[in-house]
């Protein structure tokens, strides 16, 4: 219950910012349980004294009056739903804002450890029953139960014997509600689970098109999502169930106190006790107060619904960024003197990755990963712009440790091109601006010219406005890739990261990416990993990794006559080259 508690005043401190509209809609949500009470209490001397003391002043008044009370009561039920819906999807863009912002703050290895699908089903699925369930509370709860305050006056007012009678099978109704409210709850929280089991295999799925059809998995996958749409599909049927017994019950236990209220007071009436007027509006108000008691139970189930939701986002939202800014983080100044790894150690896990590595890149400087694969070379660029967190030593930038400085100054300074091209479904523009935001065309144009991708974006149907589709496959494997140098060019960063950036290229597209990489390096401190040594030979220093250490540096010349690691490497691909040839 505490747990429940702190859950909903968390939500309700979004609403905060609203809370002009909220007590609005509180003032028009009691006046229509006022206005509610109020007709249920007309009923009297509507029966009284028009039907049957036949008084025609009475009956001028009371028509009209009748009117003009329920005119006012919708008016004032949509002032109350509008402000209120207002408010609860202002605070629930702002939850959707929020947990967005922050899982963009996540390192890496967050997003390693998750599921994309997982993640859309927070921000965009439990979110939404969130603004359900914020809408719920006091629209349905609060709103019906003023109402039910109002007309269990009403009906203590008129008869208080029979009132007893009548609300003695509510303490009944709120035991069941709140017993399937707890099955309701865990049953929405596996219903989520599934649903973020669907997104995960729509992504998977959508995104792997050219795996599924060229192993011919295509009734591989149908199966696999009809099965997990099978399980939501049982798991919404088990919640519709209980949501549909919930008010059967609710009715069904009224209808008890309602059978002995009509025995008791027609009893009463017949033996002229009190008034047929008296019963009648007693009984209407009766009838008009399970009105609110079912409409708390159903409230009640879409609370339910929505605390499951909101444990699951505030989950995520708890999860402090490992990379986060220290208090007193700095601006780290352009890079003037050199790049040092100091004894710089990295796990994942329980495995041991990288191990006291000793690295200095000077300005303007050429230096090769090279090494077979798993030697942590990938791993070693990655800790540089602290995509990952150093485990044990240091990672300066002219002498600042890069711990103590603001990511995003640190990444301000560096470019990077991977073997993986990541481009955007959206235009050539946006993909190459994407380096600098607000260029201008003729910025963009340069940078397609010095990446040797102009000619071929001035041959696109659009040219810039060209829209590239999904990582741009509209494009070749050397277009794409050209374009993710001319981000980086455009970026003009003064460090910069190459990942095996020309690996998947055919010979000749290899030839264009390596020119326009060659530009790009020009002036630039420079960590590259290459797959073909050949394309490495004329930096400035090669440094050899095999399991997580250095083992070998020097030039090219100067490894090669060393006859150690290098050179092995180097043959091997040189025959394997040759006997392609």
């Amino acid at each position: 219950m505490k747990e429940d508690l702190r859950l909903y005043l968390r939500l309700l401190r979004y609403v905060k910012p609203y809370w002009p509209r909220v007590v609005l809609a509180l003032i028009a949500m009691l006046s229509v349980s006022g206005l509610t009470a109020l007709l249920a209490f007309l009923v009297k001397p509507v029966l009284d004294d028009v039907f049957f003391a036949k008084n025609l002043r009475m009956l001028y008044v009371l028509a009209p009056l009748v009117i003009i009370l329920y005119v006012a009561q919708g008016v004032l039920s949509f002032v109350h739903q509008y402000q209120m819906n207002y408010a609860g999807l202002h605070a629930v863009s702002r939850i959707r804002e929020q947990l967005f912002d922050h899982l963009q703050r996540q390192p890496l290895a967050f997003f390693d450890e998750q599921a994309t699908g997982v993640l859309m089903g927070r921000v965009l699925y439990d979110v939404m029953v969130l603004q359900e369930s914020i809408a719920r509370v006091v629209t349905s709860l609060l709103g019906d139960s003023f109402t039910l305050v109002a007309l269990t006056a009403v009906i203590f007012y008129r008869q208080w014997q029979l009132a007893l009678m009548a609300v003695a099978f509510i303490p009944l109704v709120a035991f069941f509600t709140m017993r399937y409210g707890r099955r309701l709850r865990a049953l929405s929280g596996e219903g989520q689970k599934t649903m973020s089991r669907l997104g995960t295999l729509l992504y998977e799925n959508f995104t792997g098109q050219r795996i599924v059809k060229a192993f011919v998995r295509e009734d591989f996958e149908q199966d696999r999502f009809f099965q997990a749409s099978q399980e939501y599909m049982r798991l919404r049927l088990k919640l519709l169930i209980i949501r549909g017994l919930s008010s059967p019950m609710a009715q069904a236990l009224g209808a008890l106190g309602l059978a002995g209220v009509i025995i008791y007071g027609g009893y009463q009436v017949i033996q002229g006790d009190f008034t047929p007027g008296t019963f009648f509006s007693f009984l209407a108000a009766l009838l008009l107060l399970y009105g609110p008691v079912k409409g708390i139970s159903n409230a009640q189930n879409a609370i339910q619904e929505g605390l499951a939701a909101a444990q699951r986002v505030f989950y995520f939202l708890d999860i402090n960024p490992q990379s986060a800014e220290p208090s007193q983080a700095r601006i780290l100044p352009p890079l003037s003197r050199e790049i040092v790894y100091q004894g710089v150690s990295f796990t994942y896990g329980d495995a041991t990755v990288l191990e006291n590595i000793n690295l200095v890149i000077r300005k303007g400087e050429l230096v090769a990963l090279v090494g077979p694969s798993g030697a942590g070379k990938t791993t070693l660029l990655n800790l540089l712009p602290r995509f990952y967190e150093v485990t044990q030593g240091a990672i300066l930038i002219d002498g600042q440790d890069i711990t103590e400085v603001t990511p995003t100054s640190l990444r301000d300074q560096i470019g990077l091109v991977t073997q993986q091209t990541i481009l955007f479904h959206d235009t050539v523009r946006f993909n190459v601006a994407y380096g600098r935001l607000g260029a201008s065309e003729a910025e963009i144009l340069e940078a397609l010219k010095t990446a040797h991708a102009y000619d071929f974006v001035c041959a696109l149907p659009q040219g810039l406005d060209t829209v590239i589709g999904d990582q741009g496959v509209r494009l070749s494997g050397g277009e794409r890739q050209r374009l993710a140098i001319a981000r980086a060019i455009l970026k003009n960063p003064p460090i910069l990261l190459l990942d095996e950036a020309t690996s998947s290229l055919d010979s000749e597209s290899e030839q264009e990416v390596q020119q326009a990489l060659d530009r790009l390096i020009q002036g630039r401190s420079t960590l590259v990993i290459a797959h073909r040594l050949s394309t490495v030979r004329n930096a400035n220093r090669l440094v050899v990794m095999d399991a997580g250490r250095i083992v070998e540096t020097g030039t090219h010349e100067e490894l090669f006559r060393q006859g150690g690691l290098y050179r092995r490497l180097y043959e091997l691909q040189f025959a394997a080259e040759t006997a392609a040839g």
